[in-house]
């Protein structure tokens, strides 16, 4: 298994595209590889899976699973701008995982390139390639053009040749999953490779955090395969829940076995941060189209400047945007802004967002959800909340409590009050609770409203048991436009 690393825009896919003779760049948002992707081709009669990886700096953690699985890195370096960042970062990933290198010299055909000015920049970052006395081997490239890419793939042969790779085909199955999420017709997915061992159909298999039965395997290119041998990537449908990504899975001999080595899942608890005085809460619900781009997106947003804005997740899953999004985003005091990446709300989603007055935003690109999500933070964020007092009633006889609902007979002393205002509970001076007023009624008969001086029975739902002599503040929350 050969993982490609390098800096965003290097053409880390581009050089995989014309190895197999596919369009996968074309098909990217973008053109930015936004997952981890694993591939297979077929070199000289052997059999080479290649793990394109993400370049964006969001991405740190795919990049680390990449290096972690693979049996050797391709580092790809632009020859016209030299390393960068992320290509020092993809160095420390190469070097932790003790993986032999080869270094990609790209867009060699481009103006500009200086592949030996590249080289020394690589040596002071302790990569010495062979033509300057080093180890490590390296080879100029187009990805455009073809140029190269046959002595790469030479290189690739050569060094796992040397480094003997084997494995036991005999063993029951066991590697890593990849990539996974949540399909909505065919249920928990997951992207595995295979280290050793054979995965077939009906195998059952489990991971610290899921386990199930093998329903259904696919090759990368999604046509369905009995098994899967070494180095091979899989796509596996059957798992009981979606496991987590970079998570190590086995074959078991049955579902007992295999669930009793999950472990419960531990909640996901999102601190709950403070704001000053002076500063605003923007509470997110995060959407994205896999398990794996969720903690891509958290690193990212949490690099954002919040001095003024204080981001508060609430809640992050893979799947498309749905009507539990809306109702949750809905239940906060501060209204939830939906964020979506590579996922869209399904058409009940969207409509009761739009009656809520719940926002979404969707975007295909990590750069243009941090240029978008900046600009809306800089925007003043919330819509303003504005409350609005009502009324007051007074509570004369309680009829019926029950859970968190009580019939409260009482006397509107001042205002009025509706159906769907809140309450807050007055006990003396003292604010002892809150609801709301589910429903209104006058000679139990169903009222829209009840005026001062009258006396009506208010169906209360609320986290306080209301008292006889109670007095009842209604009130409303409006929120202006954002």
């Amino acid at each position: 298994m050969v993982v490609i690393l390098g800096h965003v825009d290097t053409g880390k896919t581009t050089i995989l595209d014309y190895i197999r003779k596919t369009h996968v760049v074309q098909k990217e948002s973008g053109g930015i590889t936004q997952h981890i992707g694993a591939y297979q081709v077929v070199e000289s009669g052997k059999k080479i899976t290649f793990i394109d990886t993400p370049g964006h700096e969001a991405f740190f953690q795919m990049r680390s699973r990449g290096a972690k699985v693979a049996d050797l890195a391709v580092l790809v370096v632009d020859s016209t701008e030299g390393i960068k960042a992320q290509t020092k970062e993809a160095i420390s990933h190469i070097k932790k995982s003790e993986i032999p290198m080869i270094v990609a010299l790209n867009k060699i055909d481009k103006p500009g390139a200086n592949p030996e000015k590249v080289k020394k920049e690589l040596a002071d970052s302790d990569v010495l390639v062979e033509s300057l006395g080093g180890k490590i081997p390296s080879v100029e490239v187009s990805a455009i053009e073809g140029k190269g890419i046959p002595e790469l793939l030479e290189l690739i042969l050569l060094v796992t040749e040397i480094e003997d790779l084997k494995v036991d085909i005999e063993k029951p199955a066991q590697g890593i999953v990849i990539e996974s999420y949540l399909d909505k017709l065919r249920g928990a997915t997951a992207t595995l490779l295979i280290k050793e061992g054979t995965l077939k159909n009906g195998d059952i298999l489990a991971t610290d955090s899921a386990f199930g039965k093998v329903k259904k395997l696919e090759n990368f290119q999604g046509e369905p395969i009995e098994e899967i041998l070494p180095s091979d990537p899989a796509i596996v449908i059957g798992f009981e829940t979606v496991p987590k990504v970079g998570e190590n899975f086995k074959v078991f001999p049955n579902l007992e076995t295999a669930k009793n080595e999950t472990k419960t899942p531990e909640k996901r608890v999102f601190e709950n941060l403070e704001a000053s005085a002076d500063q605003k809460v923007l509470n997110l619900i995060l959407k994205t189209d896999v398990v794996g781009s969720i903690e891509a997106v958290e690193e990212i947003l949490a690099k954002l400047p919040q001095e003024k804005i204080v981001l508060r997740i609430l809640k992050a899953d893979a799947g498309e945007i749905n009507e539990n999004d809306i109702k949750l985003a809905k239940s906060e005091e501060e209204r939830a802004l939906i964020l979506g990446f590579r996922v869209k709300a399904n058409p009940i989603a969207r409509m009761l967002a739009e009656r809520e007055r719940i926002k979404i935003m969707t975007f295909e690109i990590i750069y243009d959800l941090v240029e978008g999500i900046s600009k809306f933070m800089e925007k003043g964020i919330q819509p303003e909340k504005v409350r609005t007092d009502l009324g007051k009633v007074k509570a004369l006889i309680i009829f019926l409590t029950e859970k968190n609902r009580q019939i409260v007979g009482g006397k509107v002393l001042e205002g009025n009050v509706k159906k769907g205002v809140l309450i807050e509970v007055l006990r003396g001076e003292k604010i002892v609770g809150k609801g709301k007023v589910v429903n209104l009624q006058k000679n139990k008969k169903d009222i829209d409203h009840s005026s001062k001086g009258e006396e009506c029975g208010i169906l209360f739902e609320g986290d306080i048991k209301i008292e006889q002599g109670d007095i009842l503040v209604i009130y409303e929350i409006t929120y202006s436009k954002s």
